[in-house]
């Protein structure tokens, strides 16, 4: 009987394990092991099976369990800030872009480890080390336009009174005639006429002097922060400077939103920018403010040599040094500029800008009349450019006389008609009738920058020079 007995108890502890069973058994002693069994007490005595046993082995394996959802849980919950980090720099709001710091340890842990999704880019056929770039010496001269100076002030009117002073003067249809008619030495409206507007701080005007290379971007109207730029050299840090010029309204936006350092000459600095103040904008229009730094550079920055513009939404990729080395020096150009990837004509240009309500459509229209009486045809693969309409975006220029020349023009068509400045490039380039040079870059997809609106990237496309066409 007792060997029957004790035959399922064996088993029983073998199913439950061997970590119990010497217990058991030291415990139990023949006399008082039959007595229980046989009591029919249902469960074994406290001497031999403890009566929280299954309390235990409950409590136990909880425990365990807890402590592997909470481990997960928190692994769970270091990935989802993580990935929010590397998501916030690539989002297109403002509210996260802003808390980004690609400049942490964390966030290049993370790039360092692939974790960081790279945007698209093509191969661009750049020097590979920017420190080994030979910059060329002195400045590129005009073969037409030898010297250049610019109208400050409007001339009486026949009551012998002032006119009111504007940004861009009140420049006569004879006088926009006449700038057209080049010469070795010219005078031409190039706004920042006298009491026009646009003003620098001295603190600003006195740091630009200093600036022969620039990379500069523009924020009006507080609808962006700066963007730092990537992949940049120590070399081409020392070199360039990094100008971002705004408005009031986009300082103090800027302001309330990411840390604004200010240096001991009262110069103020967003990591490698430099923040420009223009003071008194001459414009109503946050869109037509904007340019003023895009076009006129070299008139804002008149010390200045080279220039890259890149619009205040883009993030620039490249180092400058190699821009300027690609597109300007290794072709002997000296003024670099990307083709529409959409339009060729202006007048395709114009219809899209109604389409999505870019600007009023009765001055588009009345804007593209003006340029059809003047002349100007839609563009057709019988003309000598590629296209007629360019991406502006990204503007690469050196300023000698003639790209001076032409960049005045240009604003001048803006300031006369509508700001959507790609219905105005075209036909400065007819009206100069090829004596302009430049470097048209489009079919080839080469990224310099990213839109940090959209992330799409930027490209530069096919080159030409004068009317001479070649693949770049």
């Amino acid at each position: 009987m007792e060997s029957d007995v004790q035959r399922p108890v064996s088993l029983l502890l073998n199913r439950r394990g061997g970590d119990y069973r010497s217990d058991f058994i030291n415990n139990q002693t023949p006399s008082n092991n039959s007595k229980d069994v046989e009591g029919g007490g249902g469960s074994f005595s406290s001497g031999k099976w403890p009566s929280d046993y299954p309390m235990k082995i409950i409590w136990k394996r909880g425990f365990v369990r807890l402590v592997l959802v909470a481990g997960i849980l928190w692994m769970l919950l270091i990935l989802a800030v993580l990935s929010f980090h590397v998501w916030s720099c690539q989002s297109s709001s403002v509210f996260f872009s802003v808390i980004c710091n690609k400049e942490s340890k964390v966030y290049n842990f993370l790039n360092t480890w692939g974790f960081v999704p790279e945007q698209h880019r093509c191969p661009i056929p750049v020097v590979g080390n920017p420190e080994r770039i030979v910059i060329p010496e002195g400045r590129t001269h005009d073969q037409i336009v030898k010297n250049i100076s610019y109208v400050m002030e409007d001339e009486p009117l026949k009551d012998g009174s002032q006119s009111s002073q504007l940004f861009g003067g009140h420049q006569s249809w004879k006088q926009r005639e006449k700038s057209f008619n080049l010469s070795s030495s010219m005078k031409v409206h190039c706004g920042f006429m006298h009491n026009g507007g646009a003003d620098m701080d001295l603190v600003d005007i006195e740091y630009v002097k200093n600036c022969r290379f620039v990379v500069a971007s523009g924020i009006f109207d507080g609808y962006d922060v700066p963007h730092q730029p990537s992949n940049i050299s120590d070399r081409s840090k020392k070199l360039f400077c990094f100008l971002m010029v705004v408005d009031e309204i986009s300082l103090d936006f800027i302001k309330a939103n990411i840390t604004v350092r200010e240096d001991h000459n009262r110069g103020q600095w967003v990591g490698i920018w430099r923040l420009i103040l223009l003071k008194h904008s001459p414009y109503d229009e946050p869109r037509r403010n904007g340019k003023v730094p895009k076009i006129l550079t070299h008139r804002l920055f008149p010390q200045t040599q080279y220039s890259i513009w890149i619009d205040g939404k883009m993030e620039l990729l490249v180092d400058p040094l190699q821009i300027l080395e690609r597109y300007l020096w290794r072709g002997k150009n000296t003024f670099a500029i990307a083709q529409h990837k959409h339009h060729r004509s202006i007048y395709e240009e114009a219809d899209a800008n109604k389409r999505r309500k870019r600007y009023a459509r009765p001055l588009i229209d009345l804007h593209m009349k003006i340029y059809y009486y003047e002349g100007m045809e839609s563009w057709s693969p019988k003309k000598s450019s590629v296209s007629d309409v360019p991406e502006g975006a990204i503007i690469i220029r050196e300023h000698t006389a003639m790209s001076n020349l032409f960049s005045c023009l240009w604003f001048n068509e803006v300031n006369l008609f509508t700001p959507r400045d790609q219905l105005s490039f075209g036909y400065v380039v007819y009206r100069l009738g090829g004596a302009f040079r430049f470097l048209y870059v489009s079919k080839l997809r080469v990224q310099l920058t990213v839109c940090a609106a959209s992330t799409h990237p930027r490209t530069f496309i096919q080159g030409r020079v004068g009317k001479k066409f070649k693949r770049v």
